[in-house]
């Protein structure tokens, strides 16, 4: 997918989305592995975690799914499916975690009983909370600064394009203006040009004229010879 975003203009952000939901998901999937493995502590910590890197995961979901409504109807379909694919393998991972959770005597160990948990599991719990809020904070916080970078950058190449399209329209004026300064000499040639065809053709009929005239003459001298 990220081949077919990166071919088209505006989808470096849906792209750069893809790539850190799938590190997260590598990394969803490694916690999930060591799980089974853990009891007491270890076990919920290792939850705990999961379960940060899955609400990450649902959270980079939510910008792709507004950020893939900017792309092109052409990639849509492959786009598509490639998202619900993600939110396939995140829904799943969520499902799986939730059987862990619900395995209270490994989570808890031999400390679990059905009365409430004590006040050091209370403080660990808030804890955990709090750094789970600041993780997505954090998180939150790095997707504004890199949108805001690539508006940033789209800015700029807006603006670069405005005074490219400023010059080409300078260019174009003038462009305008030589062609109008041309065509006002080719109408001054023309002007010309009639000007000379009326007096060369003025000229033609004097000295037919002229010729005409000598041509009598010398037929009236001749006649008067012979008289």
């Amino acid at each position: 997918m990220a081949n077919i975003m990166d071919a088209e203009a505006g989808s470096e952000l849906l792209a750069s989305y893809e790539a850190e939901l799938k590190l997260v998901q590598a990394d969803i999937s490694q916690k999930l592995e060591q799980i089974p493995e853990l009891t007491g502590e270890p076990r919920k910590a290792a939850i705990s975690q999961a379960e940060r890197a899955i609400e990450e995961a649902k959270e980079i979901l939510d910008q792709m799914r507004i950020e893939k409504q900017n792309i092109p109807t052409d990639l849509k379909s492959k786009i598509n499916t490639r998202f619900r694919n993600h939110q396939t393998d995140v829904d799943t991972a969520s499902r799986k975690l939730g059987s862990f959770t619900q395995d209270k005597g490994a989570m808890y160990g031999n400390r679990y009983t059905d009365e409430p948990e004590g006040t050091g599991d209370a403080h660990l719990d808030q804890r955990q909370q709090l750094l789970h809020g600041t993780d997505r904070l954090e998180r939150s916080s790095g997707r504004l600064r890199e949108s805001q970078r690539i508006a940033l950058e789209t800015e700029e190449i807006g603006r670069n394009t405005l005074a490219d399209l400023g010059r080409q329209r300078e260019v174009i004026d003038h462009t305008r203006s030589t062609f109008n300064e041309s065509e006002g000499y080719t109408d001054r040639s023309i002007k010309t040009l009639r000007g000379m065809a009326r007096r060369m053709a003025t000229n033609r009929v004097i000295t037919i004229a002229i010729i005409t005239v000598l041509v009598l003459l010398i037929i009236a001298v001749i006649v008067g010879k012979f008289r």
